[in-house]
């Protein structure tokens, strides 16, 4: 008798169902099914708690084919069926979007394949959790390492993409908010592990998904992160403006928290342009926006909401060299941080306090300043974004005095 054959007696002798074995694993019924016909053969992690639920006394488990020729143990073994059937081309269709934001290494030793029969075997969640899912993810970015993060963000995604083919009207709507504010953070993260190609990929797919909802804040949103992450070597500037000026388009002309953020993607784009004067006009139309909206987008809620105007207010002052009005954005944004406790943007508001003083033709002051705030960090929290923001303190320095012991410890040091 195969384990297959073994579970579905089981579950007849038990008078349970797959969906209610599932529940109890837990795992995806629809995984519970692909082990009953053989399609998958479970990890021994996965047989152990398939045994237990079913109360086999380590008969079911004891069907399980040990690891020959060297294999690892602990992954899902194909069975030797050669039919492949739908699931089959469901795993090789989720292989495919899990490669889609991967570049080799990535994952470490971890292979892809891995993480989509993770996210095959994930149980079924309602929307509440799904919403849970994307603040735990919110969260996780704010507080750790990107490297650490976009595994568990991958098999969310993956596991979100197989619900979305079986839910109905009304719950594929609110799914398709959730992929949109996951897919949103995956770019995040990609932007900040500097795989610039895969995280624009991420953009579009967040567009996508947002835009198929009609939840016009949401849209907006999606839009203003993805402007105001391009800034960071993404993009020009230029196309940073461009991209601004077409999401604008749509977004109406009552005063609302997205149109309030797209003018702080403005701002910065306008900023990094040497446009100044326009930058600060900007930022004056974002606040207030700000101050009239009514109208917030309801799905990860505290997102769009993480301080982008304290922040957009730093980054214009310290590349127009206002030190007055910098040091008031640094404590506003240090305060907001402090809430969001979104960790990796302390560093980034150093920095620009250290970019401000170059500005102003404080090179050795504003260049070893940007050296002790980026020597204190561990290697593992350099991320793309902090070290871009550290070459914009040295792209500040006047290039009569790149030669100077500060400037080139920053150079050598933002290169590395």
């Amino acid at each position: 008798m195969t384990f297959g054959e073994k579970l579905g007696q089981l579950l007849e002798e038990r008078g349970l169902s797959q969906r209610k074995l599932g529940k109890l694993v837990p795992c995806d019924d629809g995984y519970v099914s692909r082990v009953r016909r053989g399609i998958y053969m479970p990890s021994e992690e996965m047989a152990a708690r398939l045994d237990e639920a079913l109360g086999a006394d380590g008969s079911l488990l004891a069907l399980r084919p040990k690891p020959q020729n060297g294999k690892p143990g602990g992954t899902v073994v194909r069975s030797p069926t050669p039919y492949e059937g739908d699931d089959e081309m469901e795993r090789r269709s989720l292989l495919r979007l899990a490669t889609v934001g991967m570049s080799a290494g990535t994952l470490g030793a971890e292979p892809l394949g891995r993480l989509v029969d993770l996210a095959l075997a994930a149980a079924p969640r309602d929307l509440d959790d799904w919403h849970l899912t994307c603040d735990d993810h919110l969260y996780a970015v704010r507080t750790r390492p990107p490297g650490e993060v976009r595994r568990e963000l991958v098999i969310d995604l993956l596991a979100l993409d197989r619900e979305l083919k079986t839910a109905d009207a009304r719950e594929r709507i609110e799914l398709q908010r959730v992929q949109a504010a996951l897919a949103t953070l995956h770019a995040n993260v990609l932007t900040r592990l500097g795989e610039h190609g895969s995280a624009i990929r991420w953009w579009r797919t967040a567009k996508a998904a947002a835009d198929t909802t009609g939840d016009l804040e949401l849209r907006l949103g999606v839009r203003a992160t993805e402007t105001g992450h391009a800034r960071y070597g993404q993009r020009s500037p230029a196309a940073v403006l461009h991209l601004v000026q077409i999401s604008q388009a749509i977004a109406g002309a009552g005063p609302s928290l997205g149109r309030a953020l797209l003018k702080c993607s403005e701002g910065k784009a306008l900023s990094a342009l040497g446009r100044h004067g326009e930058a600060k006009h900007a930022l004056h139309t974002c606040e207030d926006l700000l101050s009239a909206a009514s109208v917030q987008c309801d799905i990860m809620r505290d997102y769009w909401t993480g301080g982008q105007l304290q922040f957009a207010r730093l980054i214009i002052s310290a590349a127009a060299g206002d030190e007055s009005r910098v040091q008031v954005a640094v404590d506003d944004s240090l305060a907001v941080l402090d809430r969001t406790a979104d960790h990796p943007y302390t560093t980034q508001v150093q920095l620009q306090s250290a970019l401000c003083t170059v500005v102003n033709g404080g090179t050795d002051r504003g260049a070893g300043e940007a050296v002790e705030i980026l020597d204190a960090l561990p290697l593992a929290q350099r991320s793309h974004m902090i070290m871009e923001t550290g070459k914009t303190v040295w792209r500040a320095v006047p290039v009569e005095q790149r030669d100077r012991p500060a400037a080139r410890e920053l150079r050598a040091l933002t290169s590395a």
